[in-house]
């Protein structure tokens, strides 16, 4: 739920219609927001949620001008001390079995240094042009968007 109280937080006060100045939010996901994963149905979920939710409410925002743009960055594996938890079956409990699985897809898709997940955000806070995009960032593909078909019904107000 934070995810989306912080964004109408920030609706609230960014919008020009009630006196802000617009801008951007950048909702953060993961890879697992756009695929099933066995080993973290939860988490899974809860990403595939803040990408449908950040589209939705971009949509939203376009309509009612609030002259607020919103976008969600999907990385992939990042160096950080966490990717070292999945050898560890205190920190994966009954998903503890797939963590071979988990190494497979972080060699496919590589583990990728912190700062690259900085520029996609310099990417999506520069380029006025992205409203509802989802920026996918790997280390084997680098900074990408995830295509969708084009939305129905969004060019009128209620």
């Amino acid at each position: 739920t934070s995810v989306i109280r912080g964004t109408y937080l920030g609706l609230e006060y960014m919008r020009k219609g009630n006196g802000g100045d617009g801008g951007v939010i950048i909702n953060i996901s993961s890879l697992a927001g756009l695929m099933p994963a066995a080993f973290q149905p939860v988490y899974c979920a809860t990403k595939h949620g803040v990408i449908g939710f950040t589209r939705s409410i971009a949509l939203a925002a376009n309509m009612e001008n609030y002259g607020v743009r919103l976008n969600t960055i999907c990385p992939g594996f990042v160096n950080t001390p966490i990717l070292q938890s999945i050898d560890k079956e205190e920190n994966m409990g009954q998903y503890y079995s797939y963590k071979d699985e988990i190494k497979n897809m972080m060699q496919f898709y590589g583990v990728m240094d912190p700062s690259i997940i900085a520029e996609g955000l310099i990417t999506i806070i520069e380029d006025d042009t992205l409203n509802g995009e989802v920026m996918k960032i790997t280390a084997s593909q680098g900074i990408h968007f995830q295509q969708y078909s084009q939305t129905p019904f969004t060019s009128s107000k209620r």
